[in-house]
């Protein structure tokens, strides 16, 4: 009977498209807003992704996410250090300054101020070149860290640092080691371009030593932002969190547990939460729409086959496992179409700058939320069928 099921299922080929289209977007856009939520998750601790050799990370007690930060005075380092199962304890400064770029273009940075012997936070730089070009004076490496054209400088010499008004339209390259930047009044020279993870929410990364970033920053009582430790052999992070949180009174989180706690944070404070939830609801509604609604007519039209399979002696049960049948296999193909649709169209969108991720779970999201959608249109169609009269039916009433 589920053979004859699909064939009356495949007999209707306007219909089952519509149902086959319907599961398809819900699978699409419920896998598709998964996948950029986590990529923007992702984006949201590439601070603490970028810095995998750091065992704990100790901040103020107030602070619960690398997104939402207040200073430590400087004393808080030498006290990390003291703590037994420390191995070695190097600051972290952030800070946030408006670079003037040679046109009279201003832009936001946040200016990232990693140890000056052991350049510890610093990432990977691009085109081979060497960290130690940090350690020159008023050096800075610089990343779009997720932006677009953030980073642009004027082309010809004869457009930099105007006397007159800013040229804010004159045509731009990215800024290249060798140029020059004004941040709070004071010259940096860029030295190279760095390969920093994108950041949400995205934003210009500067990064410079300690020492420079005291410089160029505005001044404050306190500016160490974190104090970047590693465990000794034979201390878990965990382990080493505690006692420094024991001895130092300051908050310590190991790596993977600090990583927990900006999540945690970004889902109850983000705004990019709702807009998530909300695609998530359109999708649902959408699917749940098309499908119980194509699945509904479908099996209004072919009452009398039911009928007459019921005439025949088909039991309910038997009836009940031709409808789910027939949403059973719009749903296989309408989630395997959604999720490649999905993978297709976010290779494109990481191609354009987005935050998109798939993950394990992605998909068995977008598999589970097409199930409930499918469940619920069958049994909504298949209540008709179940209080199904053959006598009725063929009586026209």
């Amino acid at each position: 009977m589920i053979y004859v099921a699909l064939k009356m299922l495949l007999g209707d080929r306007a219909k089952y498209a519509g149902l086959i289209f319907g599961i398809t977007f819900t699978s699409f856009l419920v896998t598709f807003a998964a996948s950029y939520f986590t990529g923007f998750m992702t984006r949201g601790f590439a601070l603490i992704t970028e810095n995998g050799t750091t065992d704990v990370w100790v901040m103020d007690p107030a602070v619960s996410s690398v997104e939402q930060t207040t200073n430590l005075p400087w004393s808080a380092l030498d006290r990390v250090r003291s703590v037994t199962g420390v191995q070695s304890a190097v600051p972290l400064v952030l800070g946030t300054a408006e670079a003037r770029f040679p046109n009279g273009r201003f832009q936001p940075f946040q200016v990232i101020g990693v140890d000056d012997a052991s350049l510890s936070g610093l990432p990977l730089l691009r085109s081979g070149t060497s960290p130690m070009t940090l350690r020159m004076p008023d050096a800075v490496v610089v990343d779009p860290g997720g932006t677009s054209g953030k980073l642009d400088t004027p082309i010809r010499a004869s457009d930099q640092w105007p006397h007159g008004p800013p040229l804010l339209d004159v045509p731009a390259r990215e800024l290249a080691p060798g140029d020059e930047l004004l941040v709070n009044d004071h010259r940096v020279l860029v030295v190279g371009r760095s390969e920093a993870l994108p950041r949400f929410p995205p934003r210009p990364l500067l990064y410079t030593t300690l020492s420079n970033a005291t410089r160029i920053l505005l001044p404050e009582r306190r500016r160490l932002t974190f104090v970047l430790a590693t465990a000794a052999p034979g201390m878990s992070p965990r382990e080493l969190a505690t006692r420094i949180e024991a001895r130092t009174g300051l908050r310590a989180r190991s790596s993977a547990d600090f990583t927990e706690d900006t999540v945690r944070w970004i889902l109850t404070s983000s705004e990019d939460v709702g807009d998530i939830a909300a695609m998530l609801t359109l999708a649902m509604s959408v699917g749940f729409g098309v499908t119980g609604v194509m699945l509904y007519m479908f099996t209004q039209e072919n009452l009398r086959q039911y009928a007459v399979l019921s005439a025949m002696g088909t039991t309910p049960r038997v009836l009940l496992s031709m409808i789910f049948a027939q949403a059973g296999l719009c749903a296989l193909l309408g989630t395997g179409l959604g999720i490649g649709l999905s993978g297709v169209i976010g290779e494109l969108a990481k191609m354009a700058g987005y935050p998109f991720r798939i993950m394990w779970f992605t998909p068995l999201l977008g598999g589970v939320m097409v199930m409930i959608v499918s469940v619920v249109a069958a049994a909504l169609s298949a209540r008709p069928v179940l209080k199904l009269q053959p006598v009725a039916v063929f009586a026209g009433r």
